[in-house]
Protein backbone atom coordinates (compact mmCIF):
# COMPACT_ATOMS: atom_id res chain seq x y z
CA UNK A 1 0.00 0.00 0.00
CA UNK A 2 1.49 3.54 -1.04
CA UNK A 3 0.48 6.54 0.86
CA UNK A 4 0.38 9.68 -1.09
CA UNK A 5 0.15 13.26 0.42
CA UNK A 6 -0.70 16.28 -0.73
CA UNK A 7 0.02 18.10 1.80
CA UNK A 8 1.77 21.46 3.46
CA UNK A 9 5.53 21.74 4.17
CA UNK A 10 6.44 24.61 6.82
CA UNK A 11 8.69 25.71 8.95
CA UNK A 12 7.87 25.16 12.22
CA UNK A 13 8.64 27.62 14.98
CA UNK A 14 7.24 26.35 18.04
CA UNK A 15 7.05 28.18 21.57
CA UNK A 16 6.22 26.70 24.86
CA UNK A 17 4.12 29.35 26.50
CA UNK A 18 2.87 29.64 29.90
CA UNK A 19 -0.75 30.03 28.84
CA UNK A 20 -2.09 30.30 25.33
CA UNK A 21 -1.82 34.72 24.99
CA UNK A 22 -4.93 37.02 25.30
CA UNK A 23 -5.59 39.64 22.56
CA UNK A 24 -3.12 42.35 23.09
CA UNK A 25 -0.97 40.23 25.64
CA UNK A 26 2.25 40.34 25.20
CA UNK A 27 3.96 36.59 26.79
CA UNK A 28 7.80 35.49 27.18
CA UNK A 29 7.63 32.23 25.92
CA UNK A 30 9.20 29.57 27.64
CA UNK A 31 11.26 27.81 25.20
CA UNK A 32 11.80 27.46 21.27
CA UNK A 33 12.60 25.12 19.01
CA UNK A 34 12.47 25.61 14.73
CA UNK A 35 12.01 21.92 13.31
CA UNK A 36 9.96 20.49 9.93
CA UNK A 37 6.19 20.72 10.23
CA UNK A 38 3.16 21.36 8.32
CA UNK A 39 0.31 19.33 8.63
CA UNK A 40 1.66 17.46 5.06
CA UNK A 41 5.16 16.86 6.07
CA UNK A 42 4.08 15.81 9.38
CA UNK A 43 1.63 12.90 7.85
CA UNK A 44 4.59 11.81 5.53
CA UNK A 45 7.20 11.79 8.11
CA UNK A 46 5.01 9.44 10.04
CA UNK A 47 3.51 6.97 7.49
CA UNK A 48 6.96 6.35 6.33
CA UNK A 49 7.76 5.74 10.08
CA UNK A 50 4.86 3.27 10.09
CA UNK A 51 6.34 1.46 7.40
CA UNK A 52 4.24 2.54 4.48
CA UNK A 53 5.51 4.03 1.13
CA UNK A 54 5.21 7.09 1.66
CA UNK A 55 5.12 9.74 -1.45
CA UNK A 56 5.06 13.47 -0.73
CA UNK A 57 3.42 15.87 -3.06
CA UNK A 58 4.38 19.90 -2.49
CA UNK A 59 6.44 22.72 -2.71
CA UNK A 60 9.15 24.49 -0.97
CA UNK A 61 11.19 27.57 -1.71
CA UNK A 62 14.93 28.42 -1.92
CA UNK A 63 15.48 28.59 1.38
CA UNK A 64 13.26 25.52 2.41
CA UNK A 65 15.58 23.20 0.25
CA UNK A 66 16.32 21.59 4.41
CA UNK A 67 12.90 20.67 4.56
CA UNK A 68 12.92 18.39 1.79
CA UNK A 69 16.22 16.66 2.40
CA UNK A 70 14.81 16.13 5.75
CA UNK A 71 11.80 14.53 4.66
CA UNK A 72 13.58 11.99 2.22
CA UNK A 73 16.06 11.17 5.27
CA UNK A 74 13.14 10.28 7.22
CA UNK A 75 12.22 7.40 4.02
CA UNK A 76 9.40 9.92 2.09
CA UNK A 77 9.39 10.19 -1.30
CA UNK A 78 10.14 13.58 -2.36
CA UNK A 79 10.14 12.94 -6.20
CA UNK A 80 7.42 15.55 -6.42
CA UNK A 81 8.25 18.18 -3.95
CA UNK A 82 9.49 21.19 -6.16
CA UNK A 83 11.53 23.84 -4.97
CA UNK A 84 10.73 27.12 -6.44
CA UNK A 85 10.48 31.34 -6.26
CA UNK A 86 8.06 31.39 -3.56
CA UNK A 87 8.99 31.47 -0.21
CA UNK A 88 8.47 28.00 2.09
CA UNK A 89 5.27 28.31 4.12
CA UNK A 90 5.90 29.02 7.81
CA UNK A 91 3.89 28.19 10.70
CA UNK A 92 3.72 30.37 14.80
CA UNK A 93 2.68 27.58 17.12
CA UNK A 94 2.21 28.68 20.86
CA UNK A 95 1.63 25.31 23.19
CA UNK A 96 0.16 25.70 27.04
CA UNK A 97 1.35 23.32 29.62
CA UNK A 98 -1.64 21.20 29.07
CA UNK A 99 -0.59 20.60 25.50
CA UNK A 100 -3.12 22.93 24.14
CA UNK A 101 -2.20 25.60 21.16
CA UNK A 102 -2.52 28.34 18.90
CA UNK A 103 -1.11 28.44 15.45
CA UNK A 104 -0.63 31.07 12.77
CA UNK A 105 0.46 29.78 9.19
CA UNK A 106 1.74 31.22 6.78
CA UNK A 107 1.02 29.49 3.39
CA UNK A 108 3.98 30.39 0.99
CA UNK A 109 5.15 27.73 -1.58
CA UNK A 110 2.30 24.94 -0.56
CA UNK A 111 -0.12 27.57 -2.43
CA UNK A 112 1.67 27.22 -5.96
CA UNK A 113 1.00 22.96 -6.53
CA UNK A 114 -0.85 22.87 -9.68
CA UNK A 115 -3.17 20.34 -11.78
CA UNK A 116 -0.21 19.26 -14.00
CA UNK A 117 1.77 18.57 -11.10
CA UNK A 118 -0.67 16.78 -9.40
CA UNK A 119 -1.85 14.66 -12.10
CA UNK A 120 1.73 13.78 -12.86
CA UNK A 121 1.95 12.43 -9.03
CA UNK A 122 -0.76 10.34 -8.85
CA UNK A 123 -0.07 8.71 -12.07
CA UNK A 124 1.51 6.07 -10.63
CA UNK A 125 -1.05 5.54 -7.85
CA UNK A 126 -2.83 2.15 -7.36
CA UNK A 127 -6.56 0.71 -6.76
CA UNK A 128 -6.43 0.42 -2.63
CA UNK A 129 -3.70 3.13 -1.96
CA UNK A 130 -4.24 6.29 -0.32
CA UNK A 131 -4.46 9.79 -0.63
CA UNK A 132 -4.21 12.15 2.13
CA UNK A 133 -5.14 15.93 2.25
CA UNK A 134 -5.07 18.92 4.38
CA UNK A 135 -6.39 22.52 3.36
CA UNK A 136 -3.08 23.82 3.70
CA UNK A 137 -2.53 23.90 -0.04
CA UNK A 138 -4.14 24.26 -3.48
CA UNK A 139 -5.49 21.45 -5.65
CA UNK A 140 -7.52 19.74 -3.10
CA UNK A 141 -10.37 19.07 -5.22
CA UNK A 142 -8.19 18.13 -8.13
CA UNK A 143 -6.01 15.96 -6.44
CA UNK A 144 -9.28 14.02 -4.81
CA UNK A 145 -10.90 13.56 -8.33
CA UNK A 146 -8.08 12.20 -9.51
CA UNK A 147 -7.36 9.30 -6.51
CA UNK A 148 -10.88 8.46 -6.85
CA UNK A 149 -10.93 7.89 -10.20
CA UNK A 150 -7.90 5.57 -9.69
CA UNK A 151 -10.11 3.89 -6.68
CA UNK A 152 -7.90 5.15 -4.08
CA UNK A 153 -8.85 6.06 -0.48
CA UNK A 154 -9.10 9.92 0.22
CA UNK A 155 -8.47 10.81 3.82
CA UNK A 156 -9.55 14.86 3.95
CA UNK A 157 -8.53 16.96 7.34
CA UNK A 158 -10.68 19.58 7.09
CA UNK A 159 -8.34 22.54 8.62
CA UNK A 160 -7.75 24.85 8.28
CA UNK A 161 -11.67 24.85 8.66
CA UNK A 162 -13.23 26.04 5.47
CA UNK A 163 -16.88 25.49 4.73
CA UNK A 164 -16.94 25.86 0.18
CA UNK A 165 -13.43 23.98 0.67
CA UNK A 166 -15.16 20.71 2.63
CA UNK A 167 -17.79 20.81 0.50
CA UNK A 168 -16.24 20.55 -2.82
CA UNK A 169 -14.09 17.58 -1.42
CA UNK A 170 -16.92 15.75 0.53
CA UNK A 171 -18.29 13.82 -2.65
CA UNK A 172 -15.02 12.18 -3.25
CA UNK A 173 -13.74 11.24 0.88
CA UNK A 174 -13.63 7.91 2.29
CA UNK A 175 -12.90 9.74 5.68
CA UNK A 176 -13.18 12.83 6.70
CA UNK A 177 -10.80 14.09 10.13
CA UNK A 178 -11.84 17.21 12.36
CA UNK A 179 -11.33 18.45 15.75
CA UNK A 180 -14.32 19.61 17.98
CA UNK A 181 -14.54 23.56 16.82
CA UNK A 182 -14.44 22.17 12.99
CA UNK A 183 -16.68 19.91 13.43
CA UNK A 184 -18.87 22.04 15.15
CA UNK A 185 -18.59 24.47 12.17
CA UNK A 186 -19.24 21.92 9.80
CA UNK A 187 -22.77 21.24 11.75
CA UNK A 188 -23.66 25.25 11.76
CA UNK A 189 -22.58 25.42 7.97
CA UNK A 190 -24.69 21.94 6.69
CA UNK A 191 -27.13 21.28 9.44
CA UNK A 192 -25.66 18.28 10.45
CA UNK A 193 -22.62 16.41 9.69
CA UNK A 194 -22.32 14.33 6.64
CA UNK A 195 -22.68 10.38 6.25
CA UNK A 196 -18.86 10.28 5.56
CA UNK A 197 -17.18 8.09 7.80
CA UNK A 198 -15.51 10.82 10.14
CA UNK A 199 -12.93 10.85 13.18
CA UNK A 200 -13.35 14.30 15.63
CA UNK A 201 -10.45 14.47 17.88
CA UNK A 202 -11.39 16.36 21.32
CA UNK A 203 -7.80 17.68 22.61
CA UNK A 204 -7.02 16.39 26.44
CA UNK A 205 -11.05 14.23 25.80
CA UNK A 206 -9.12 12.23 23.28
CA UNK A 207 -10.80 10.98 20.05
CA UNK A 208 -14.28 10.01 18.30
CA UNK A 209 -15.11 7.77 15.66
CA UNK A 210 -18.00 8.23 13.29
CA UNK A 211 -19.17 5.34 11.30
CA UNK A 212 -22.34 5.38 9.88
CA UNK A 213 -24.84 2.62 10.91
CA UNK A 214 -22.51 1.73 13.97
CA UNK A 215 -22.21 3.00 17.50
CA UNK A 216 -19.62 6.06 18.07
CA UNK A 217 -15.95 4.69 19.22
CA UNK A 218 -14.75 6.93 22.28
CA UNK A 219 -10.71 6.49 22.35
CA UNK A 220 -9.64 8.75 25.57
CA UNK A 221 -6.42 10.32 25.43
CA UNK A 222 -2.96 9.00 26.94
CA UNK A 223 -1.75 10.65 30.03
CA UNK A 224 2.17 11.93 29.06
CA UNK A 225 4.44 14.73 28.63
CA UNK A 226 1.77 17.50 27.48
CA UNK A 227 4.65 19.67 25.52
CA UNK A 228 6.24 16.55 24.01
CA UNK A 229 2.80 15.34 22.66
CA UNK A 230 0.01 18.54 21.62
CA UNK A 231 -0.14 16.75 18.01
CA UNK A 232 -1.84 13.26 19.13
CA UNK A 233 -5.21 13.84 17.23
CA UNK A 234 -2.91 14.21 14.15
CA UNK A 235 -1.72 10.78 14.79
CA UNK A 236 -3.97 9.52 15.26
CA UNK A 237 -5.47 10.64 11.97
CA UNK A 238 -2.35 9.42 9.89
CA UNK A 239 -2.18 6.28 11.92
CA UNK A 240 -5.95 5.42 11.01
CA UNK A 241 -5.50 6.40 7.35
CA UNK A 242 -4.73 2.48 6.44
CA UNK A 243 -8.46 1.32 7.31
CA UNK A 244 -10.18 -0.06 4.42
CA UNK A 245 -14.03 2.14 5.52
CA UNK A 246 -15.32 2.12 8.55
CA UNK A 247 -15.37 -1.15 10.52
CA UNK A 248 -16.50 -2.09 13.59
CA UNK A 249 -14.70 -4.35 16.05
CA UNK A 250 -11.29 -4.96 17.33
CA UNK A 251 -9.24 -3.38 13.97
CA UNK A 252 -11.26 0.03 14.10
CA UNK A 253 -10.30 -0.23 18.37
CA UNK A 254 -7.14 -1.09 17.80
CA UNK A 255 -6.00 1.53 15.23
CA UNK A 256 -7.75 4.45 17.17
CA UNK A 257 -5.95 3.47 20.56
CA UNK A 258 -2.68 2.82 18.51
CA UNK A 259 -2.81 6.36 16.72
CA UNK A 260 -4.15 7.90 20.28
CA UNK A 261 -1.34 6.58 21.87
CA UNK A 262 -2.91 4.75 24.42
CA UNK A 263 -1.13 1.27 23.76
CA UNK A 264 1.89 -0.08 26.02
CA UNK A 265 5.02 1.27 24.31
CA UNK A 266 3.27 4.52 23.44
CA UNK A 267 3.98 7.34 23.25
CA UNK A 268 6.30 6.92 20.46
CA UNK A 269 9.98 7.94 21.56
CA UNK A 270 12.95 9.23 19.41
CA UNK A 271 15.73 7.27 18.41
CA UNK A 272 19.34 8.20 19.61
CA UNK A 273 20.88 10.29 16.90
CA UNK A 274 17.75 11.46 15.19
CA UNK A 275 17.83 14.87 13.57
CA UNK A 276 17.23 17.93 15.84
CA UNK A 277 15.30 19.38 13.34
CA UNK A 278 12.46 17.03 13.87
CA UNK A 279 10.73 19.30 16.17
CA UNK A 280 10.63 17.10 18.93
CA UNK A 281 8.20 14.73 19.41
CA UNK A 282 7.57 14.84 15.64
CA UNK A 283 9.48 11.80 15.28
CA UNK A 284 6.80 8.50 15.32
CA UNK A 285 9.05 5.71 15.57
CA UNK A 286 6.40 2.49 16.44
CA UNK A 287 5.61 0.43 13.27
CA UNK A 288 1.94 0.77 13.59
CA UNK A 289 0.58 0.31 10.66
CA UNK A 290 2.79 -2.87 10.51
CA UNK A 291 1.64 -3.66 14.05
CA UNK A 292 -2.03 -3.50 13.22
CA UNK A 293 -1.43 -5.35 9.84
CA UNK A 294 -0.54 -8.53 11.51
CA UNK A 295 -2.77 -8.45 14.13
CA UNK A 296 -6.49 -8.09 11.99
CA UNK A 297 -4.85 -8.55 7.95
CA UNK A 298 -8.28 -8.78 6.80
CA UNK A 299 -8.37 -5.07 6.99
CA UNK A 300 -5.55 -3.99 4.41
Amino acid sequence: MAVYNLGSINIDHVYQVPHLPAPGETLTALSYAMGLGGKGGNQSVAAARAGARALHIGAVGAEGAWARAALAGYGVDISHVTVGPVPTGHAIINVDPKAENSIVIYSGANQTLDEAAISAALAGASTGDTLLLQNETSGQVIAARLAAAHGMRVVYSAAPFDLAAVQAVLPYATLLVMNEGEAAQLRAGLGALPATDTIITKGAQGAEWLCAGFEPLFVPAFRGDAHRYHRRGRLLYRYSGGSVGCRPGPFLRDAARRGGGGDSGYPPRRRAGDADRSGGGRVFTLSTWRQTARRHPRAF
